[in-house]
């Protein structure tokens, strides 16, 4: 098959080629042409004037501060004659007579409460704390103001199981539950704590609850 050659590109390539070359650097030389038309002269712009006037400051008046007290002289003894005797320091005898005495000590306490004893029982009361609940009588002031609440009373327990001191740590105030709740635990017969099999006088705390049914 032979192709027609009007049809066939490759033989026009040539000529393609050489016509855009042409018409190419005639554009170049007509852009040339036309720049060197253009008046590329810098002109003048006049830019306003600005004056800048600076006004006087008005002196800012300075607060002196006042000097400091002056230190007050400490007089030192002198042998020296030169110094009068106004200046100089007089020995002064201190009367000591006059001294009252101290504060007697506080008295001891005899419940020894800030001692502490060790045991291996604690002190108990005999049908447990139940009784001590059993033993309870509400006060009346405390019943009608429904005052309900727990009381715990430092107990100090002998050898012999009695009670002889006590303390209140938690009080309910002044309704009557202190002194019913120290009551409620003297009545009730306790057996001492022990220490190895020994008993022994010890202090222990014990909560006595105020419930209304």
């Amino acid at each position: 098959m032979k192709k027609n050659p009007d049809a066939n590109l490759k033989l026009k390539y040539r000529k393609v080629i050489e016509i855009s070359m042409v018409i190419s650097l005639f554009l170049m030389i007509l852009i040339f042409q036309s720049l060197r038309a253009i008046d590329l002269e810098a002109t003048e712009t006049e830019t306003p004037e600005i004056q800048i006037e600076v006004a006087d400051i008005p002196p800012t008046e300075q607060i002196k501060k006042p000097p400091p007290p002056p230190k007050p002289s400490v007089p030192i003894p002198t042998e020296s004659e030169d110094v009068p005797e106004d200046l100089t320091i007089e020995s002064t005898d201190l009367d000591l007579s006059d001294i009252p005495e101290p504060p007697p000590p506080p008295p001891e306490d005899d419940g020894n409460v800030n001692i502490f004893v060790a045991y291996d029982e604690e002190p108990r009361p005999i049908g447990g704390f139940r009784a001590i609940q059993r033993a309870l009588k509400y006060p009346e002031i405390a019943r009608k103001a429904g005052i309900e609440g727990k009381v715990i009373v430092h107990v100090l327990v002998n050898k012999q199981g009695e009670v002889e001191n006590t303390r209140i740590l938690k009080s309910l105030g002044h309704s009557g539950c202190d002194d019913a709740a120290i009551n409620a635990i003297k009545s009730v017969k306790w057996k001492p704590a022990l220490q190895r099999d020994k008993p022994v006088k010890v202090w222990v705390a014990i909560p006595v609850i105020f419930k209304l049914k």
